[in-house]
């Protein structure tokens, strides 16, 4: 017992508490690698304090508070950089009724030719979703996500598997500002929207055979 009367705490057992307190299932049972690092950085800095406070007269009454400043910051970098369950999913292609597939190519080809690359992206992905509706390879539902569009799609045309694959990643990063869309982006979508038109369901492949 120190001279306050509080029992000082060993390096070993304020590690084990802060371990504790900081594996509850609040934290998210799987976090992107920042979170990883950010937790180990905790971790370190918790041992550090606790062997630099394991003399100090109050011990563990000491340490306990700064502890638990410390856990609280670092759950609201877990809830403030884990992605949100819509971000997982992608985001959707068209948030209000869609316009005519001619209509979306006419708006991607305008901004494009301005410069415009995000909204370019985003038009040419709208005309595609549209043009799959249109011929029955997607079920026509407002709402689908650029990632469910990749996946639905590709099981029609598992040709352009990778193609639609890489055009859902591109509108997601340009509709998540993750990063900026270029004239590479509106290329890439533009050419994916061309070989999608020619491109033939399993099912016709299968027919014809």
């Amino acid at each position: 017992m120190t001279a306050t009367g509080v029992a000082e705490v060993t390096r070993e057992e304020g590690r084990r508490r802060a371990v504790e307190e900081l594996s509850d299932p609040l934290y998210g049972e799987r976090t992107p690698s920042l979170l990883d690092r950010i937790r180990e950085w905790v971790f370190d800095l918790l041992a550090g304090l606790i062997e630099a406070g394991s003399g100090v007269v109050g011990g563990w009454a000491v340490l306990g508070p700064l502890l638990a400043v410390l856990a609280v910051l670092l759950v609201w970098l877990v809830v403030y950089l884990r992605p949100s369950s819509g971000r997982r999913r992608g985001a959707a292609v068209h948030a209000e009724a869609p316009l005519s597939v001619a209509d979306h190519r006419a708006a991607a080809e305008r901004h494009e030719a301005a410069e415009e690359y995000a909204a370019a992206v985003t038009e040419r992905l709208r005309a595609i979703s549209v043009a799959l509706e249109e011929r029955a390879v997607l079920t026509p539902r407002l709402g689908r996500t650029a990632t469910e569009l990749a996946q639905e799609a590709s099981v029609v045309l598992p040709g352009e598997a990778g193609g639609l694959s890489e055009g859902a990643r591109i509108f997601n990063d340009v509709a998540y500002g993750d990063r900026p869309a270029t004239a590479e982006s509106a290329r890439i979508l533009r050419e994916l929207d061309l070989r999608l038109e020619s491109a033939r369901p399993v099912a016709a492949q299968e027919e014809a055979r």
